[in-house]
C-alpha cells in the first residue's frame, strides 16, 4: 500500500537533518509523500519559552525552504507544507488567523500544554519522564488522574475550536504514564473520557494521525492511539492516516506494519493519504 509522513521535525524545529536529507530519505524509503510539520512558533503569542519550538523570527525561512525542496522534487516526491501548532487555552490555537493565513497545505492541531489548576505558567505532558513526575508532584500534588482530565479537558477545547486538518497523537498523555504510574488507562475515569473524545475527534472533520513516534523514540511500546481508541474511532467512522512523527529521517516509515496491524485489529481496512486531498487507501494485510 502507499505510505507517506505528513509528520516530520527537521532540525528548524527539535528534529535532526534539514529539509533534504528527510526528502532524500523518503525518496529513498519509496515513500509516496512528505509533508513538513515544524512545531509552530509559540514565544510571541504565550510568552512561553522552549527550545523544541520553530523560532518566530525563522517561520519564513521555514516556509521558503519547504517550497524550494517542493520545486526540487517535483516529479519525484511530492512535499507538502505544514505545521504542528499548539492548543494552548488562551494563548494560541490552530483556528488562529496568523495560522490560517499562511497557505499550509494542512495543520495538525496537537495538545503538548496543560495547565496547573491553581494557575500558572502550562507545562508540557511529555516532557522527559523526570520532569513530567515532578510537575505532577507539584501541580496537581501527585494526583496524575486529574493531570488526564486537564488533558482531555484541553483536547475538547482544540476540536470545539477547530483550525486543523489532522488531529496529532490524540492521547499522548500515555507516554509518561506506560506502567500506569500516574493514571490508569483501564479505570472507569479515563476510559469514560476516551467515550466522550472519540464521538468528538470524529465529527470534527478532521483526519485522525496513527503516530509512531513514541514507537520511534522508544517511549511507548504501541501508536497513539491506544488500540480502544481506535476502536471507538472506527465506531464512528472516523477517517485516520499513518504518520511517524519523524524527528530524523531513519524515523520515516518507522513501526507502518505495527501501526497498520493496529488498525486492522481495531476494525479499520482503509486509511486515508494525502495527494493534494484526501484518498482513501485499502490497508493491505
Amino acid at each position: 500500500m502507499r505510505a507517506s509522513c505528513l509528520h516530520t521535525h527537521t532540525n528548524f524545529c527539535d528534529g535532526k537533518g534539514d529539509v533534504e536529507s528527510f526528502c532524500q530519505a523518503a525518496y529513498k524509503k519509496g515513500l509516496s509523500a512528505i509533508g513538513f510539520s515544524a512545531h509552530a512558533p509559540i514565544a510571541k503569542k504565550t510568552g512561553l519559552k522552549t527550545d523544541w519550538h520553530l523560532a518566530d523570527e525563522r517561520l519564513d525561512e521555514y516556509i521558503d525552504a519547504v517550497k524550494a525542496a517542493r520545486s526540487r522534487w517535483a516529479g519525484k516526491l511530492p512535499v507538502y507544507l505544514g505545521l504542528e501548532v499548539d492548543y494552548i487555552k488562551g494563548l494560541t490555537s490552530p483556528a488562529d488567523k496568523d495560522f490560517q493565513s499562511l497557505g499550509l497545505d494542512y495543520i495538525i492541531g496537537s495538545v503538548h500544554y496543560i495547565f496547573p489548576p491553581k494557575g500558572g505558567e502550562p507545562f508540557t505532558v511529555d516532557a522527559p519522564a523526570e520532569e513530567f513526575e515532578g510537575d505532577i508532584r507539584r501541580h496537581f500534588p501527585g494526583n496524575g488522574e486529574a493531570a488526564a482530565e486537564a488533558y482531555w479537558d484541553a483536547v475538547e477545547g482544540m476540536i470545539s475550536a477547530g483550525g486543523f486538518d489532522i488531529l496529532g497523537h490524540l492521547d499522548l498523555i500515555r507516554k509518561n504514564n506506560p506502567h500506569n504510574e500516574y493514571f490508569d488507562t483501564q479505570g472507569s475515569r479515563y476510559r469514560r473520557r476516551i467515550r466522550l473524545i472519540a464521538p468528538l475527534a470524529a465529527l470534527s472533520g478532521a483526519v485522525i494521525e496513527i503516530n509512531t513516534g513514541g514507537l520511534n523514540r522508544g517511549k511507548t511500546a504501541d501508536p497513539y492511539p491506544s488500540l480502544e481508541l481506535l476502536r471507538l474511532l472506527r465506531e464512528r467512522q472516523a477517517p485516520v492516516t499513518i504518520t511517524a512523527d519523524a524527528h530524523e529521517p531513519s524515523h520515516l516509515d518507522g513501526y507502518y506494519g505495527l501501526a497498520r496491524a493496529t488498525l486492522l485489529q481495531a476494525g479499520y481496512t482503509e486509511t486515508v493519504e494525502f495527494e493534494g486531498s484526501w484518498k482513501t487507501v485499502a490497508i493491505s494485510r
